[in-house]
């Protein structure tokens, strides 16, 4: 099987999706690879690292997929590239394909499998490949760090002969991977952590990382999780009762950290400008959903914004990019996990129709848009 890996684009994008270590494991296995050069640049895999595991460097996208059976990327590229990829190829990537439909219609079009990675089941069976946990456990971590670095004070308490320092408080809204990953940092780093979300087996977790958990508890509270371990969304009115609980929580705070998340919906707005105003300066708040219209009023994609009070609401987009070496090597081991559902026994490319990750993640087969989330 010929493996191509791709240089992805895209805002602050500095990811690949296969590392050294993982293609020496493909041409190991008697697959032939090809990556574009400059491709693990940012991610600080040089060209000659690739080659020296086994792989030849593409001038171009265009050069590398062009005799591919199965192209590695980060975003699944564009339109243009897919047109460029022989007929029954598969191509994998986080695809955004609710909010990009035509990305999907091009890879039929062309006759292109599309593998969309953030719709891989969340079944045990699925772990080692979930890219969506893995990039979202370093974001949680790197939330914490910048908005310490940020926050410019001691996040522990500290004694000392020229007096007591007081532990910075944190606050963290939405307990999935990334606010969990949340919690342990800001605890490591000494601070007073809180936590809260919508879903009630978070309580337990919160708790177990040391952390307070902060909920209204009522009867929508206790049926606010999907089957897929998602939280739903809440109506309006629980959203105001939320709101009142944690306005007065927020105003307290030194660093807020949302990462609320509905999967192809807008992030729910968390923190209004009147809780912002109520807030001390110095404080810091990091939205993890600012890519999907944010959980805190008045975040701006891509910007750090300081509010009339002194408060700075961080928007950067794309945060397991900014430890880019860290989340290549990871999303690399969950593409090398999901390899085997595609691959035949003699090693071509072969997608396992009848098994459920594959009809969970491929959004087309055979020149037609098959996903259910597509049709509807």
């Amino acid at each position: 099987m010929h493996i191509a890996v791709i240089k992805d684009a895209g805002p602050a994008e500095h990811r690949v999706a296969a590392t050294p270590e993982t293609v020496k494991g493909y041409v190991k296995s008697g697959h032939s690879v090809s990556v574009t050069k400059g491709a693990g640049q940012d991610a600080n895999y040089s060209d000659a690292d690739y080659k020296e595991a086994g792989a030849k460097i593409a001038t171009s996208n265009a050069t590398c997929v062009k005799s591919a059976d199965i192209v590695f990327s980060i975003t699944g590229g564009d339109a243009k590239l897919v047109a460029g990829l022989k007929k029954g190829a598969g191509i994998t990537g986080l695809m955004n394909p609710t909010d990009n439909p035509k990305y999907a219609e091009a890879c039929a079009k062309a006759g292109v499998t599309a593998f969309a990675l953030e719709y891989i089941p969340r079944i045990s069976r699925a772990q080692s490949m979930d890219v969506l946990s893995s990039q979202s456990n370093l974001a949680g971590y790197r939330a914490v760090v910048e908005g310490a670095g940020l926050y410019g004070r001691a996040m522990p308490m500290m004694m000392t002969a020229a007096g007591t320092v007081a532990p910075a408080k944190v606050f963290i809204m939405g307990v999935g991977v990334a606010g969990l990953q949340a919690i342990a940092t800001a605890r490591r780093l000494g601070a007073v952590t809180t936590a809260t979300d919508v879903r009630p087996a978070t309580k337990e977790q919160v708790a177990s990382l040391g952390a307070k958990f902060i909920a209204v508890e009522n009867e929508e509270f206790k049926a606010a999780e999907t089957a897929g371990g998602y939280a739903k969304q809440m109506s309006p009115e629980y959203q105001k009762l939320q709101a009142e609980l944690t306005a007065s929580h927020v105003a307290k705070q030194d660093i807020v950290i949302t990462t609320a998340l509905i999967p192809g919906r807008p992030a729910p707005k968390l923190v209004s400008k009147d809780m912002l105003a109520n807030m001390r300066p110095g404080s810091v708040l990091v939205d993890l959903a600012v890519e999907r219209g944010g959980n805190v009023e008045g975040a701006k994609k891509g910007e750090i914004v300081t509010t009339k009070n002194g408060v700075q609401i961080v928007g950067h987009l794309n945060w397991p990019s900014r430890m880019a070496s860290d989340a290549s090597a990871m999303f690399a081991k969950n593409l090398k996990a999901f390899l085997p559902l595609i691959t035949s026994e003699d090693g071509q490319y072969a997608p396992d129709w009848e098994d459920d990750i594959i009809k969970g993640c491929a959004l087309t087969k055979d020149g037609e848009v098959i996903h259910e989330r597509l049709l509807g």
